[in-house]
């Protein structure tokens, strides 16, 4: 792991009147481009070829005569054969010598190896670059792990299948698409043996992912993916913020409730097992009543990070929950870094960020205000790793 000294000491070097966000393009890049641009900071798209039309043509940046932007948020991209070519050392040096921080996303920690960022890649990161590979299930010290010794609530595991007693998730990883689920549920032993027969039969997982799965009991209720900002260098007021909240869309999940009990009984063996790969976000509020449980519970997750994963969370964070019919949550997912649903913020911001800052306030443009006012403070070590 690099040293934080070793990532800071690059800012000696930096210009911070000319600073330029740097993202992955993917996941929730224009979020992040969307943000920097309302608070007039420019914008570097990471894109890998074949997938760059986006924001190489869609979102960019259009500029006046005068040179002021009239349309598209993507200032400038890189097109690399991968992802992670971003880490090679030429491309590094250009980062550098183009004053460019980082946030990174779920694609850049899925298609660049942990160790290669850990190790390798120098570029200034806003957030705790430690705290990635909590992210990963097969880890020790992942975020489960970080649940458990804070006292946070988190659905039950069950060890093996014949320890099923309800209804449980299965959660491994999908067999070709291996960023996305091979997720499937059973309420016993037997049906959980004939799903994952059916699953294996059908290309959609393999034994030997469903050998290392997770089996955790599934909480009934609505998803709530909460959308915080931790701020290290806050002096007045709060330093954990609520920016938003989102939930989402699953394919073929989605498809399969739309559908009458008895349709549902005639599709076909292939069709019969729902996917739940994530296609889409939307948004959401929270009963006033229940905005306090959700702010304790992040707070003890901060306080976590800070004890288990020096120095701690920084910046944008989501916990991603479920809740049951007493109104209990349980966090099922973290996410310790942007959130996979915050484009759903893009230039309309979202009512609790909205309301804190009293303008529009995304994850993205809360993620760029930080940059500047650790510049104004003369503080910008304190958010990058």
């Amino acid at each position: 792991m690099l040293k934080p000294n070793e990532v800071r000491s690059k800012l000696e070097d930096y210009d911070h009147e000319e600073l330029k966000i740097g993202v992955v393009a993917s996941h929730s890049a224009l979020d992040v481009c969307d943000g920097a641009a309302d608070e007039d900071l420019p914008t570097l798209a990471i894109c890998e070829k074949g997938r760059e039309k986006t924001y190489t043509k869609y979102f960019k940046t259009v500029k006046n005569e005068e040179g002021k932007r009239i349309r598209g948020v993507v200032d400038e991209t890189w097109v690399l054969d991968r992802f992670e070519d971003v880490i090679d050392e030429e491309n590094q040096k250009r980062l550098l010598e183009e004053n460019v921080i980082f946030v990174p996303n779920r694609s850049f920690t899925a298609y660049a190896p942990l160790d290669r960022i850990e190790d390798e890649f120098e570029i200034p990161m806003v957030g705790s670059r430690n705290l990635l590979r909590s992210e990963e299930r097969e880890e020790e010290r992942d975020y489960y792990w970080l649940l458990e010794r804070s006292g946070l609530p988190f659905p039950k595991k069950y060890e093996e299948p014949e320890e099923i007693d309800g209804l449980v998730m299965v959660k491994l990883p999908h067999k070709e698409k291996r960023l996305e689920r091979g997720f499937f549920t059973a309420a016993s032993s037997e049906e959980y043996e004939e799903k994952a027969q059916q699953l294996i039969e059908n290309d959609v997982i393999t034994r030997e992912d469903l050998d290392e799965a997770r089996i955790e009991e599934y909480i009934i209720g609505p998803v709530f993916n909460f959308d915080f900002f931790y701020s290290p260098i806050t002096e007045r007021g709060t330093k954990l913020e609520l920016l938003g909240i989102d939930w989402r869309f699953e394919t073929s999940l989605d498809g399969h409730v739309r559908l009458p009990a008895p349709q549902q009984m005639t599709l076909s063996e292939e069709q019969r097992v729902p996917e739940y790969t994530v296609c889409g976000h939307n948004s959401a509020t929270l009963r006033e009543s229940q905005i306090e449980k959700v702010f304790e519970m992040a707070e003890t997750y901060v306080e976590a990070t800070k004890e288990h994963y020096d120095p701690g969370m920084i910046g944008a964070f989501c916990l991603q929950t479920c809740v049951d019919k007493d109104l209990n949550f349980y966090i099922y997912d973290v996410a310790p870094r942007v959130g996979g649903g915050t484009n759903v913020h893009m230039n309309v911001g979202h009512p609790y960020g909205n309301t804190l800052w009293s303008k529009r306030m995304s994850t993205g443009r809360r993620t760029a205000l930080e940059i500047n006012r650790a510049v104004r403070k003369d503080k910008l070590e304190k958010i990058i790793t």
